[in-house]
């Protein structure tokens, strides 16, 4: 990609160059909007978070959160097809889980760090 010339010069440096050059790739930023999206929907990110840290089937997932077998199904899905979480077959049992990919595993601290920050009452020990 040229360098675009920008209209106010405000001392920038080569990292601009390597900036402007990142953005021209558009595919990697859809990319990253279509996983991004996935945990767009707090039951997805509920069930995303679950599947961190443990294995289930959809019957439990649905007891935990209190949700229809089929509508767990339903956000199940677009989780598997991003790759975001895997799942196995056991006998009549599909069992999920988070995938063991960097992607995976950064979300989960990505939740659980803006957790720890947006929601500070988790947090608070039961001696308070």
């Amino acid at each position: 990609m040229l360098k675009k010339e920008l209209p106010h010069h405000h001392g920038e440096g080569k990292e601009t160059s390597i900036i402007q050059e990142q953005l021209s790739n558009i595919d990697d930023f859809q990319t990253i909007a279509e996983i991004f999206k996935q945990l767009g929907d707090t039951t997805r990110i509920r069930i995303f978070f679950l599947l961190c840290h443990c294995e289930e089937c959809v019957i439990n997932i649905s007891a935990m959160l209190d949700m229809s077998s089929p509508a767990v199904s339903h956000h199940l899905r677009p989780l598997r097809n991003s790759g975001l979480i895997v799942s196995r077959r056991e006998g009549k049992e599909v069992y999920y889980r988070a995938a063991d990919t960097a992607q995976s595993r950064l979300l989960h601290q990505m939740i659980e760090q803006v957790m720890e920050i947006a929601c500070p009452k988790r947090n608070i020990s039961p001696k308070q």
